[in-house]
């Protein structure tokens, strides 16, 4: 989609998928065992009230799964509907195929929203009277138990005017006075037009949609169109995907679309087809446009292997919101500029074939797309430079000191698409990624990821990428998780640097925006200029107050931290030191005094009769860099500091002094 620490609960860095799965339901299980007694004679209560408790349960477990859709396994939906784009209604009939997983299964559940009017449920060719509809949850009593691995089915005839949540799971608008209607259902909102299993750990085998419209409109749906039934004044769109999806990602938009065709080439094998559905009044724009679409799929599947749907295709349909939302093998647009474009089909890669396993973890899905988007400009597509791109990426990030990208509240659907948490900075955390990897470490990585057996079609969660950027690397990432996942905020570098010879002595300090991270260890590359010189350093910054030497193959003039964007920081300061390497090994012989001392708000500098003060810096107890003031004069402000100990360091043009500095 695009838009214009952890919870106790939470394995940060889980030793199995199943392991952690395990959890989860042992979890589930145990909160639904501890309101047993009070269910066993209270059931038509506890129907009434299982949303609720649903609803609290699923706050507290990421809204990945349900106790009560766990049971069974969906492997086929048949979705058939009645969409007039002129009426916000819908009405049809979905049947669904399941197994039961682990044991019998005696009551079958939907997510379904109570706003929906149930006409009649029809089990193995019989009407079934009873069922429950509250707080968005439809249970079904089975006649007889069904055995596990047992495969059955039911159909559900409904209709209604669904509920507009999130981002309008369904919605109604017009465009050049003619209709247009369309669903968007990430992340809660399939449950509002459908009957579904709503959940992060179990992609429907296969679809069949067919939606029956008036004459005049056309649908857009996933996988392959396969035919147009006539029916009177009205026809029946009848769309078939055998890809696993998850319920999120199945969708329709009906409206009097325009369609033409863009083709990718694929190398030894058939093209892929990019299908667009257009509104008519932007056709001619719209064919200059998607041209790009070509292009961007040619560097993904040369960068990431071939599009994961290519035995379908890939394709736009237009639609009255101001974004894009990913939906497998048909994007819907709300236009189409090569940003979006870009994005969007990134998702076809990371978010459609391989899913986030939890709204915890959407920086799986979005940040991947967006930092696709940058790809493209490093690789010469697309109207923006790649430094631009990563230039405001990092501005966006840095625009505040606190947030994670790990989601701690996936109740909040605009917390779970931050622009700034889960797409900027899940963005820059791959391409910081990618810096301490290296790039063919980080792509194969990547690559592997993709392609895991146990994750392609299927869910991911950060610990499987992690994993694999780990075998193809050959580091220990942990350190680089915590802090840049699970902690907030950035750091602001401090470098200080003089050369004597050929060798240059490097002072790097650092301080964080924010208290959940002491310190950012990162590779930090400094690039060294001046006299036909140009060399980049790269130093390994483990600590506060680290000193670095190297040899250079001529003088520096001067000094640049991180001069291709590989880090995001802010504020950062690079200064050549004003005094010799002696001066600096007799730092303490200098007479220089302090006052007050302690001090609560303007301290007082008094220096050697003919010394000038180039530059002070203020350093916390730690040793963490807080400040510097260049060239300040004899007076530094210091109210905004917190009591407790410091040191000042004082650049002069004598040399350097530093004080102990008690603060008030």
């Amino acid at each position: 989609m695009h838009l214009s620490k952890p919870p106790l609960l939470s394995l940060r860095y889980p030793l199995n998928r199943s392991k952690q799965t395990t959890m989860y339901r042992f979890i589930f299980r145990c909160l639904l065992l501890l309101s047993l007694p009070a269910l066993a004679n209270a059931q038509e209560e506890w129907v009434c009230k299982s949303g609720q408790a649903l609803n609290a349960m699923e706050q507290l477990l990421d809204f990945r799964s349900s106790p009560f859709t766990d049971g069974y396994d969906v492997k086929y939906h048949r979705l058939a509907w009645e969409i007039n784009p002129n009426n916000y209604y819908i009405e049809g009939t979905v049947t669904t195929y399941f197994k039961p997983v682990g044991s019998p299964l005696t009551q079958l559940y939907f997510d379904f929203s109570e706003a929906l009017q149930i006409d009649g449920i029809l089990y193995h060719g019989q009407p079934l009277a009873a069922f429950s509809q509250s707080n968005d949850l439809l249970g079904i009593p089975l006649p007889e138990a069904v055995p596990a691995g047992t495969l059955d089915s039911i159909s559900i005839t409904y209709q209604g005017a669904p509920p507009a949540n999130g981002f309008g799971s369904f919605a109604q608008s017009t465009h050049a006075g003619q209709p247009v209607l369309w669903t968007l259902s990430e992340p809660y909102g399939a449950k509002d037009w459908w009957p579904c299993k709503q959940d992060l750990n179990d992609k429907i085998d296969s679809v069949d949609i067919l939606v029956r419209t008036p004459q005049a409109y056309k649908t857009a749906s996933n996988g392959v169109l396969q035919e147009v039934i006539a029916d009177g004044e009205s026809h029946t769109y009848h769309w078939k995907h055998r890809y696993p999806i998850p319920a999120y990602l199945i969708a329709i938009a009906v409206t009097n679309y325009a369609t033409y065709s863009d083709y990718v080439p694929v190398e030894g094998g058939a093209p892929i087809e990019v299908l667009n559905y257009v509104f008519p009044e932007n056709l001619a724009s719209a064919q200059q446009a998607t041209t790009a679409t070509v292009d961007i799929m040619l560097l993904f599947n040369e960068l990431f292997g071939l599009y994961p749907f290519a035995g379908e295709k890939y394709g736009h349909a237009q639609f009255g919101w101001g974004g894009g939302m990913e939906h497998q093998t048909m994007s819907f647009m709300g236009g189409f500029s090569h940003l979006l474009q870009a994005h969007e089909l990134a998702h076809q890669w990371f978010g459609d074939k391989v899913t986030c396993g939890s709204w915890q973890d959407i920086w799986l899905n979005e940040g991947f797309a967006t930092y696709l988007e940058g790809l493209t400009y490093e690789h010469g597509l697309g109207p923006n430079t790649w430094e631009a791109w990563l230039a405001g990426k990092i501005d966006h990030v840095t625009s505040a000191p606190d947030g994670a990208v790990f989601v701690t509240d996936t109740s909040s659907v605009s917390r779970i698409f931050s622009s700034r948490l889960s797409y900027s900075k899940g963005a820059m955390l791959l391409h910081m990624l990618r810096w301490k990897l290296g790039d063919e470490a980080f792509f194969a990585g990547v690559r592997n990821y993709l392609q895991d057996p146990s994750l392609a079609f299927g869910y991911a969660r950060t610990a499987d990428l992690q994993y694999h950027l780990e075998q193809a690397g050959g580091q220990d990432l942990d350190e680089f998780f915590s802090d840049w996942l699970y902690g907030e905020g950035y750091p602001t570098y401090h470098l200080r640097w003089f050369q004597d010879g050929a060798t240059v002595f490097v002072r790097l300090q650092q301080a964080t925006s924010h208290s959940s991270v002491d310190f950012f260890e990162m590779p930090v590359p400094v690039r060294f200029t001046g006299g036909g010189l140009d060399t980049t350093l790269v130093f390994e910054h483990t600590e506060h107050g680290q000193v670095f030497t190297a040899e250079l193959p001529g003088a520096a003039q001067q000094a640049e931290l991180d001069p291709e964007q590989k880090i995001v920081s802010k504020g950062n300061t690079v200064a050549e030191a004003v005094f010799t390497r002696q001066r600096a090994m007799e730092a303490e012989a200098l007479e220089v005094s302090i006052s007050p001392n302690p001090v609560a708000d303007v301290l007082s500098v008094a220096l050697p009769e003919g010394a000038a003060l180039y530059r002070a810096s203020l350093y916390g107890a730690d040793g963490r860099w807080l400040a510097s003031w260049e060239r300040p004069g004899k007076a530094l402000q210091m109210g905004r500091w917190p009591s407790g100990t410091y040191t000042l360091e004082l650049e002069t043009s004598m040399g350097l002094s530093r004080k102990m500095l008690l603060k008030q």
